[in-house]
């Protein structure tokens, strides 16, 4: 796990260069605590930060090829090193135990190709010297994060945006859109950023850059459920037969996931999708797995008294840590100077994260990535419930259709978004990810003072070519994937967790897992009447024989309660209309009107809207963003 950085330009000279990427390393120093490196080629200069996880000793980057061709730099983990290595042993002399060497010698081999042979989280860039090009990648999900930014004769690109203006080379405007995206799903989804011109390669994306000129290819889609099914990946034809299969299925994902040479633990919660992770992996971690969990004084809200029943029936070495208020408000500020972008989500994979780093390990397991996989959420219900109607409501004139859906914009933020719902959903995979909207786009525009409309979820076109819009299941799965999950956990889940200079892993968001339970009948996967029963029963030997009666909740804090009290200072002060107006971009009024009904105790649903304007708004207080909004 690490952070990357590079130039590529002619008009630079290379030193200027050398000292940009050095400085852009230094901004991400948290991700990679153990070692730094810096290479330059013609007109590519290459660095990165690194946390070392494999062969500790030997793994600097950048990696360069034999010959010289190739240099590289990479952040994320390969799972299947050691079996790649193995296949390419007769074309190559490896000097270290290292998936990055591995990587490098995979693309000296494969070229691009190589690409579906990686199991694992990456984002990486390799200069290839006889072309004189930079080729860069991204994973299929979207677990590490790389940005770029392009003027047509250079390209600079890196981990982090913080990292990218470190290298005083891409410029900074806000770009008031993407502040609008944000408002409406709590993230600004991929390619789009906050700021104008700086773009994020989406997830299963490549790209190349070569003589100024750019291109973006898409490597990585959603199997049909007909495409490669062979001896090693069959059609299940029971629920029995899925069981089995989806155990053998677990159990390689978590052995895959537990591989390092540093020590692994995890996060567990009180719920399903983490008890899985940890029982498969007491299984095969030696010594005894450390789990770690966040637990409250308000007992309505903490798990840790479920997490640490789980950990007793696992055998853990359980670590709780009690978050309060005051905990909160005395790292607020040094959380939101540390953001990457803007975040509604997040602050629990803060503290864990750190928790489990003061804990002794290097590399932490999470559940993340169940729910999207086997129904866990209500959009799964809610998906097949409203597409039944869909046809007979879009047959219906365009006037009557608003003239239906004015009475619920007047019917508070719930009948806003129902509203944009219905207005929105021309097909079903428009529904399935209009179910993560946050914001109306009615109350987009009020707090707005630039109105445009709020545009349609970059992911939709592809959700529509490549998810079977008959099987509900899939079109909802596929858009909690490719939306909520790729857009706001992961993207936090990296950038928190990084913080600590810890490297999370999701087992559950494999690709051979995916591609695998893809082409499976969804009605083996979940029940409406039981969500995720085909993971819960897969893993019935692993579990606390309780977890099935435990009543799903989520990971929520106690916000409702922290910001009426402790927390309600910083709050109140960073949403104050003199500070409002400084951003140059949301109406001071709008914003006291959201927030008056969850202060007055009218709206206790309200908290995560005001939160996330009270984090927009600090985000945009930054130093370093105060000119940006200015610009703007």
């Amino acid at each position: 796990m690490c952070g990357i950085a590079g130039i590529v330009t002619p008009d630079l000279d290379p030193l200027v260069r050398a000292e940009a990427v050095e400085r852009m390393c230094a901004a991400m120093v948290h991700r990679g605590p153990d070692d730094v490196g810096q290479a330059s080629v013609d007109t590519a200069t290459l660095g990165m930060r690194r946390l070392a996880i494999f062969d500790p000793a030997n793994g600097r980057q950048p990696f360069v090829s034999p010959e010289g061709r190739y240099t590289l730099v990479f952040n994320g983990a390969i799972y299947n090193f050691r079996a790649l290595r193995a296949e390419l042993a007769s074309s190559w002399t490896f000097r270290t135990d290292c998936d990055t060497e591995v990587l490098l010698a995979a693309y000296a081999r494969w070229g691009h190709d190589c690409l579906p042979r990686l199991r694992g989280m990456f984002a990486f860039a390799v200069w290839d010297r006889d072309s004189r090009s930079l080729f860069f990648a991204r994973d299929p999900f979207g677990i590490k994060p790389l940005y770029y930014w392009t003027d047509n004769s250079r390209l600079v690109l890196a981990s982090e945006l913080n990292a990218l203006f470190a290298s005083g080379h891409v410029p900074r405007s806000v770009d008031p859109r993407a502040v609008q995206a944000f408002l409406a799903w709590q993230a600004i989804p991929a390619p789009q950023t906050l700021f104008h011109g700086v773009r994020s390669l989406r997830p299963g994306e490549a790209a190349h850059f070569r003589d100024g000129k750019l291109t973006v290819s898409v490597w990585w889609r959603f199997p049909s459920t007909t495409e490669n099914i062979g001896a090693s990946s069959p059609v299940c034809r029971d629920t029995s037969d899925f069981t089995r299969a989806l155990r053998a299925q677990l159990d390689d994902t978590i052995a895959a996931h537990c591989v390092a040479d540093v020590p692994v633990g995890a996060f567990l919660s009180g719920g399903l999708d983490s008890a899985v992770v940890a029982g498969l992996m007491a299984r095969q971690v030696s010594g005894g797995l450390k789990t770690f969990s966040i637990g409250f004084d308000e007992a309505a809200f903490s798990e840790a008294d479920a997490a640490a029943a789980t950990a007793r029936h696992l055998g853990t070495r359980h670590h709780t840590t009690i978050l309060r208020a005051h905990d909160v408000v005395a790292d607020i500020d040094r959380i939101v100077a540390g953001l990457d972008h803007p975040t509604g989500d997040g602050i629990n994979t803060y503290y864990v994260s750190r928790a489990a780093r003061a804990g002794g390990v290097t590399v932490a397991l999470s559940g993340l990535g169940g729910d999207e996989l086997f129904g866990g959420y209500p959009s799964f219900r809610h998906v097949p419930r409203l597409s039944g109607w869909l046809a007979a409501w879009r047959l219906l004139p365009a006037a009557l259709r608003r003239s239906l859906t004015a009475p619920l914009v007047l019917a508070g933020v719930r009948g806003e978004k129902l509203a944009d719902v219905i207005a929105g959903a021309d097909d079903v995979p428009a529904l399935a990810l209009l179910q993560r909207r946050v914001l109306s786009d009615h109350h987009c525009r009020r707090l707005l003072l630039n109105r445009a409309p709020t545009d349609a979820h970059p992911q939709l076109p592809a959700l529509r070519a490549e998810v079977d819009s008959r099987d509900l299941f899939a079109v909802a799965s596929g858009a909690e994937l490719r939306g909520y999950m790729a857009d706001l956990l992961l993207r936090d889940s990296d950038a928190m967790s990084m913080a600590h200079s810890l490297e999370l892993r999701v087992p559950f968001v494999d690709r051979p897992l995916i591609e695998w339970l893809w082409r499976q009948p969804s009605r083996f996967k979940s029940t409406p009447a039981r969500p995720k029963s085909a993971l819960a029963t897969a893993a019935r030997d692993v579990l606390p024989p309780d977890i099935f009666d435990r009543r799903k909740r989520g990971f929520t804090f106690p916000f409702a309660l922290w910001m009426r009290g402790e927390l309600q200072p910083w709050v109140r002060d960073t949403l104050a209309p003199a500070a409002v107006a400084r951003t140059g971009l949301l109406d001071p009024a709008a914003v006291e009107a959201l927030c008056a009904p969850f202060f007055a105790g009218r709206d206790d649903h309200a908290w995560s809207r005001v939160w996330s304007l009270a984090i927009l708004v600090a985000y945009l207080q930054r130093p370093s963003a105060a000119r940006v909004a200015a610009a703007a």
